[in-house]
């Protein structure tokens, strides 16, 4: 998909092509800004599935990304891997908040995903991507998984954040580690990327728990990482620091 703005600088869509299970649609805002939620009509992914997305923001044009609903990695049959596959890019004056919710991850599931984002000079970037190992509700526990996730943003070809997770066999057991995830059933990585980042820090900083931290890769990018128990203390925590970056614009879809 792409948005432009238009004269007004109201974002519009420019263009979209959608195909399989996975739909956009476009709820009402009463703001220039555009929204769209991602939709997997699937009602999951596992082995074998492939996903991709590639958006385009244009020039001056706002628009915030995010899905219906957490998403789930299902059990996956032996040998077959799930893929998914994000492409994204802002061009000069744009601003993108890329806010997917949670990721659940599910025993014996296999996925291999990816995020990448290039941002033109003078583009903003608001990126959250949560996991959530297992349903705490449900006393799952993982013990033989297969999951690899790569983050990379760039400022055209300037590398500004790569991150990269894997979890392999006995998450459980890998989790509980002190310095891995100290038995921590949540987590969000959170990368800001605009002028002001700096000025965002103290504040930001007072509004974190004990399980989570922030700091300035450079002046204007912005990296938090928060761990919780379950996913409803990790929402918790997170729908405060949406609205005070996102300037309490942050999608319904997020409220708890």
């Amino acid at each position: 998909m792409a948005v432009r703005a238009d004269a007004k600088g109201v974002t519009r869509i420019a263009d979209l092509r959608q195909s399989g299970s996975m739909k956009l649609v476009f709820p009402t805002v009463f703001r220039p800004a555009a929204e769209a939620i991602l939709v997997n009509t699937a009602g999951g992914i596992t082995g074998g599935d492939k996903y991709a997305l590639t958006a385009n923001v244009g020039q001056n044009a706002t628009l915030t990304l995010t899905t219906q609903a957490a998403e789930r990695a299902y059990r996956a049959q032996p040998g077959e891997v799930g893929e998914v596959s994000t492409s994204l890019r802002v061009e000069s004056g744009g601003r993108l908040n890329w806010l997917p919710q949670e990721l659940i991850l599910f025993e014996r599931c296999a996925l291999r995903r990816r995020l990448d984002v290039t941002l033109a000079e003078g583009a903003e970037l608001l990126m959250v991507e949560p996991v959530v190992f297992g349903r705490a509700a449900m006393h799952e526990e993982l013990r033989d998984v297969n999951f690899s996730d790569r983050i990379r943003i760039r400022r055209e070809t300037d590398p500004l954040y790569i991150d990269g997770m894997d979890l392999r066999g006995d998450a459980a057991a890998h989790l509980t580690h002190a310095a891995i995830a100290d038995g921590a059933g949540a987590m969000v990585s959170l990368v800001l990327a605009a002028p002001d980042a700096a000025n965002r820090l103290d504040r930001l900083r007072t509004m974190l728990p004990p399980t989570g931290a922030a700091s300035l890769l450079r002046k204007d990018l912005l990296v938090l990482r928060l761990l919780a128990s379950d996913s409803f203390e990790l929402r918790r925590a997170l729908v405060p620091i949406f609205d005070f970056l996102t300037q309490n614009t942050l999608p319904t879809s997020w409220r708890l």
